[in-house]
């Protein structure tokens, strides 16, 4: 069990990252990490600090086994700083990312059932982002994935965020892109939430939080009662632990200022964000500090519960919910180059 120092703390509750697993293969940041059928897909990154060319390798964890192995499937391509959905429950597409060279709208896909990877093809009408990195992706259902985020390069960044639909078809192996009428403020390195909405006309709510210098969310999309398909996993003793952890803490109208490169999850009614760097410090920019979205009232609450133990800082990690648990995968510490191989979970002490 971790010790004291490694506890979160907020009026007697208490949490911590309780590492599970340690492999060199999942020493990485700025990677993707999606669940299938109880193993964990890890997607390309950045080694270590400072590296221009991405990993092209695919690493493939078992979190009941507690093992990690690399896939040998080729082609599989150049990433970091991407995102990636599930398909069809069996293809694994990764969306946009930078490639060591240039930053790229193209879907790249995995069919986990034959392990191997494919180049989809755009549509006709297709009509994509300049190039994106640092970006989300959200599903929405099947066939349908909400990004947002950057756009281009830093010199040729717009104002504002676009906001695209990014359909997929995994029988014609295509996919086409939508630029939606609305925008947002230009983030990158933000995060995304399809959360549902509490009141007397309930739906859901796409939020983007961090990646500029805004403290409060931003909508990326609203849709009524129905409208969304997607089924969240069921996290009972998750969602429960949650509920007890803010039930002890002080509700903030205003989130985390200036946060990038931090983790999201969903459980339920909460968006968990953790770790990130700080854009308005000079110095100490890697966060280690746990916040709490709570949308249950109306108008939604902040948690926020810092932890003390350095070792935990992260950025460019990512978390992962599977079997009522949420894990944490990778990210640079607090040195921003030294990639973790450590595997947590995230333990209460209430």
């Amino acid at each position: 069990m971790a010790g004291v120092q490694s506890l979160g703390r907020a009026r007697g509750s208490a949490w911590t990252w309780r590492p599970v697993a340690r492999d060199v293969l999942l020493a990485r940041a700025f990677h993707s990490c999606t669940e299938l059928e109880g193993r964990f897909y890890l997607v390309g990154g950045l080694l270590e600090g400072g590296a221009r060319v991405p990993s092209n390798d695919t690493v493939i964890f078992d979190p009941a086994g507690g093992q990690a192995v690399r896939l040998p499937a080729r082609g599989s391509p150049l990433r970091s700083h991407h995102d990636a959905a599930l398909v069809g429950g069996r293809w694994l597409c990764v969306v946009g990312g930078w490639d060591g060279s240039r930053r790229l709208s193209t879907v790249a896909a995995l069919d986990t059932e034959r392990g191997v990877w494919e180049a989809w093809t755009a549509n006709p009408g297709n009509c994509p982002p300049a190039g994106l990195s640092s970006h989300t992706c959200t599903r929405l259902s099947d066939r349908e994935l909400r990004v947002s985020g950057r756009e281009g390069g830093t010199h040729t960044q717009r104002r504002y965020g676009s906001i695209y639909t990014l359909k997929l078809d995994h029988r014609t192996r295509t996919y086409c892109y939508k630029e939606e009428g609305c925008h947002t403020a230009s983030r990158s390195g933000h995060c995304a939430a399809l959360l549902p909405t509490a009141g007397p006309h309930p739906g859901h709510q796409l939020l983007l939080f961090g990646g500029c210098n805004s403290v409060g969310p931003e909508v990326a999309g609203q849709w009524s009662h129905g409208k969304i398909k997607e089924e969240p996993p069921v996290a009972p003793h998750l969602r429960e632990q949650l509920a007890r952890l803010v039930s002890s803490g002080q509700g903030l109208q205003q989130g985390p200022q200036s946060l990038r490169h931090h983790s999201c999850s969903v459980v339920g009614p909460f968006a968990v964000l953790f770790g990130g760097e700080t854009l308005t410090r000079a110095r100490d920019t890697i966060c280690n500090d746990l916040y709490i979205y709570d949308t249950r009232k109306s108008p939604p609450l902040w948690f926020h519960f810092p932890c003390t133990d350095r070792g935990l800082k992260r950025v460019g990690h990512r978390t992962c919910l599977w079997n009522d648990q949420l894990y944490l995968v990778g990210g640079f510490g607090e040195d921003g180059r030294t990639a973790s191989p450590q595997v947590c979970i995230l333990e209460f002490f209430i």
